[in-house]
């Protein structure tokens, strides 16, 4: 029978009795031999599917079988699935707030703050009175302090900000209609639209002005009986340049007062301007000002807690009394509120900010840093990589980004360390090195894995070097 019969094919494939039987599979608990079985099955029906496609004849896969292939599959695949789910991990990217490696990251005491939380912890009830209370009663104060705005709440993200913003407007009645710039209808990762988002709140998108130029008259022009919103959006994740204009958000405001509509501003990344806190780089004097937003006169301003910010995730909506009143009011903030331990580090990193300690939030600290301070990190980490064998390491100058859609078009210089091996390609090297424990991400450029010092915190360059050395001996 010739190879390329799939019916020979299939009568080589063993049952799933047979492959748990084999002596390299044998397991000792119960759980053990659970996850075995799930796998020998994900392996035995993708070899089904590859002779189905023609692509595992019978020769192929009777040598595959000779040499153990299912059970080293197994044994592949269940080291992926030890490997996998949230742990520890180095940034050597320079992508300071990385989406993939969870954003900003938090300072030691936030950490502690939120394990410490994990317990039983103060979460709905007042220490002093006994009575229940609100979760985030302690977060909108500390808020209020730090925006100057009047009340405040916090949801899971600003995704979720804006979606509670946005049902709200249902509660008006037939004034169901949300005015926004052209211009500002913005795609958020994971393919999250504006318009979509408009769309799930049950609201009407009205837009106005064009993609480049929108003013104040779009705006007055679209409100009507049914206008139950003006709002304005920051393309934190693109920017509109050349012949632009578009609304202030002081001229939103006033608009709104006049009018008699609900007026917000979308901040999106959250930066934090107070006295005594040391500038970000210039290239981010275009972000805007989270006390600058509020000041504006708007009614509601919304921001994530893991961008510039540097907290936790969250959604943060500050503002008016009335109006976050309201939200807080609406039955889906019930279903959108965070966690204790969200809450915790949300606190704890507030609390550094009102201390006059917001220079160490590692975000900030992370943005501030010079070339010519990171140069002698990367220096003393090429030194160590230099020493192992099959590398070609060098120093070069390169640029770090902020992240997460915070500050687009902005780059930071920086020195990186250029790796090389004489064997494997930059590919390669960085996938095995996302294998080690704790994964290190790096970024590849030019057939070279670069590693930025600027995203890798305290310690991380000897995790580096560790997981360098492993690779060196295997």
């Amino acid at each position: 029978m010739r190879s390329s019969d799939p019916a020979q094919a299939f009568r080589l494939l063993p049952s799933v009795e047979e492959a748990l039987n084999d002596p390299a599979l044998r397991v000792d608990s119960a759980a053990e031999r659970a996850l075995t079985l799930e796998l020998v099955r994900e392996v035995l029906e993708l070899w089904r599917a590859q002779i189905k496609s023609g692509a595992l004849d019978a020769v192929r896969l009777e040598a595959e079988l000779a040499a153990g292939g299912l059970a080293r599959a197994v044994r592949e695949r269940r080291e992926r699935e030890q490997r996998a789910g949230v742990v520890r991990a180095v940034n050597a990217t320079g992508v300071v707030m990385h989406t993939g490696l969870g954003r900003a990251p938090l300072h030691p005491e936030v950490a502690r703050a939120m394990a410490d939380a994990a317990g039983y912890c103060v979460l709905e009830v007042d220490r002093e009175s006994g009575e229940r209370n609100e979760r985030d009663a302690r977060l909108s104060a500390l808020l209020r302090r730090l925006t100057g705005a009047e009340a405040a709440i916090a949801v899971n993200n600003n995704a979720a900000a804006v979606y509670l913003l946005l049902n709200a407007c249902l509660q008006r009645g037939v004034r169901d209609e949300v005015v926004v710039s052209r211009g500002e209808l913005v795609e958020i990762g994971g393919s999250f639209r504006v318009p979509d988002v408009m769309e799930r709140a049950g609201v009407v998108l009205r837009e106005v002005g064009t993609t480049n130029r929108t003013r104040i008259g779009d705006y007055a022009a679209a409100i009507g009986e049914r206008t139950a919103l003006l709002m304005k959006i920051h393309t934190s994740n693109y920017r509109v340049q050349g012949f632009t204009e578009e609304v202030e958000p002081q001229e939103l405001a006033e608009l709104g007062r006049a009018r008699k509509v609900l007026t917000a501003f979308d901040l999106g990344s959250g930066l934090l301007d107070l006295d005594g806190l040391a500038p970000l780089p210039t290239a981010m004097h275009d972000e805007p000002r989270l006390r600058a937003a509020v000041a504006s006169g708007v009614d509601v301003v919304t921001f994530s807690g893991d961008k510039l910010l540097g907290a936790p995730q969250a959604g943060l909506l500050v503002g008016k009394r009335a109006a976050i009143a309201a939200l807080r009011k609406n039955p889906v903030y019930r279903a959108l509120r965070l966690d204790k331990v969200a809450l915790a580090g949300l606190e704890a990193t507030l609390a550094l900010y009102l201390a006059g300690r917001g220079d160490d939030v590692p975000a900030r600290a992370l943005l501030r840093l010079t070339a010519d301070e990171l140069r002698p990190r990367a220096e003393a980490l090429a030194r160590e990589l230099s020493a192992l064998d099959g590398l070609a390491v060098e120093v070069v100058a390169g640029e770090s980004q902020p992240g997460s859609g915070s500050a687009p078009g902005v780059f930071l210089p920086t020195f990186v360390v250029r790796v090389t091996h004489r064997a494997w390609s930059a590919s390669a090297l960085a996938s095995a090195l996302r294998r080690a424990t704790p994964p290190v991400f790096t970024r590849i450029q030019d057939q070279a894995v670069l590693l930025d010092p600027r995203t890798l915190l305290a310690g991380d360059d000897v995790r580096v070097v560790a997981a360098f050395r492993t690779l060196a001996r295997g």
